[in-house]
């Protein structure tokens, strides 16, 4: 066999593609909750991030970092937590992770069987290694409400955890009723379909996650995490990594003492680039009001809930407003499950097909015609 010549090793590599360079956003974009593309502000904040650490200037690391303080100091303001009971972590799942492994046994805790993967999975590894027993509540219709958790509690259940929008039905939670059917016992909200776009009374739960890449808008990478002092005092520090104790940067091989504060929810330094991206989506969302930009996004289902009606479509998600937030899902069965949604793809429209429905999720700044074109694919 004729050995192939070796490449040259100093050869010039053929430089990278850039996909997205030659690439116009779509215009009818409606898969928000799936992940929402940055605006231009938290865009340009990023890059703007990126060029800064590539100068390597005196201080700029620490400066990066910084932002994190002031993203936390947003976050409490926006969600009425104390500021002490505010941190950032990479993701939904990491913040849910920490509060799974940092609840110790015994005792229960009553999770939604069919809640989207990431508010089940921690509990469940969390158990194997001595954490709560879970008990599954049934909700196939995404509807975890306030009688079901009621008669699903029991007299060691310490904790449960809900979402704030279901992620295929887009039915929302009803936290005042769950916050009093719940007691005293901890109310964890993996709120990743609903902050941002959803007039919500946060400060009723006991723990508030969401990342940032979907309806904030600000990447991949950086998420929120709000905790009541009653969280604060029932949660260990199980996952505690180096930067959530004190003194952190004192390197003197000695164990330290986790933060009293939620910063003990952490494992290591942040993503700044990811940090800079959530920052700039909050600073948005402060600007315009959260109560402003979820009544656009209420505005912009009821005109969608309307078309879709109108169109014939099998709804999945409430019709009340009160009831949902961006997302409006359709029951699609064969033929229609391929064909509506090749159909738009053909009309330009973005969304999300899974087996037997359709989702479709809009933002505040969602066009009309955009609705009126996901509209038209149903009734072809």
């Amino acid at each position: 066999m004729s050995q192939q010549p070796n490449p040259a090793p100093h050869s010039n590599p053929a430089p990278l593609p850039r996909p997205g360079a030659d690439r116009a956003a779509c215009p009818h974009y409606l898969d928000f909750a799936r992940f929402g593309p940055p605006p231009p502000a938290v865009r340009d904040a990023v890059l703007d991030a990126v060029r800064l650490s590539a100068t390597g200037a005196p201080g700029v690391v620490d400066e990066l970092h910084d932002r994190e303080t002031t993203a936390t100091g947003i976050v409490a303001g926006l969600t009425g937590f104390d500021r002490e009971g505010v941190t950032l972590v990479p993701s939904t799942s990491a913040g849910l992770f920490h509060v799974a492994f940092g609840l110790n046994g015994p005792g229960r805790v009553l999770v939604p069987r069919h809640d989207f993967p990431a508010n089940v999975y921690p509990w469940l590894r969390a158990q194997e290694r001595g954490g709560l027993t879970v008990d599954f509540l049934d909700n196939p219709d995404g509807h975890t409400s306030p009688e079901r958790v009621a008669a699903a509690l029991r007299p060691d259940t310490v904790a449960v955890t809900v979402s704030a929008v279901d992620y295929r039905t887009g039915r929302r939670a009803d936290l005042p009723a769950l916050r009093e059917v719940v007691g005293d016992r901890l109310l964890v909200v993996d709120a990743i379909q609903g902050f941002g776009v959803s007039d919500q009374p946060w400060r009723l739960a006991d723990v508030v996650v969401a990342g940032g890449q979907k309806w904030l808008r600000s990447g991949w990478g950086a998420a929120l995490f709000a905790a009541s002092p009653r969280a604060l005092d029932r949660l260990s520090d199980g996952l505690t990594g180096w930067s959530g104790v004190e003194d952190r940067a004192v390197f003197d091989a000695t164990e330290h003492p986790a933060l009293a504060d939620a910063g003990r929810m952490t494992m290591t330094m942040l993503n700044p680039l990811a940090v800079t991206g959530l920052l700039a989506s909050l600073q948005e969302l402060e600007r315009a009001g959260q109560r402003t930009v979820a009544k656009a996004v209420t505005a912009n289902a009821d005109l969608l809930v309307d078309r879709l009606r109108s169109a014939g479509a099998d709804l999945l998600t409430p019709v009340e407003p009160e009831h949902r937030a961006g997302i409006v899902s359709v029951h699609l069965a064969d033929p229609r499950w391929s064909a509506v949604p090749a159909r738009l793809r053909e009309l330009g429209v973005v969304a999300t097909a899974r087996p037997g429905y359709l989702r479709l999720s809009v933002h505040s700044e969602t066009a009309s015609e955009s609705i009126e074109l996901a509209a038209s694919a149903l009734r072809a």
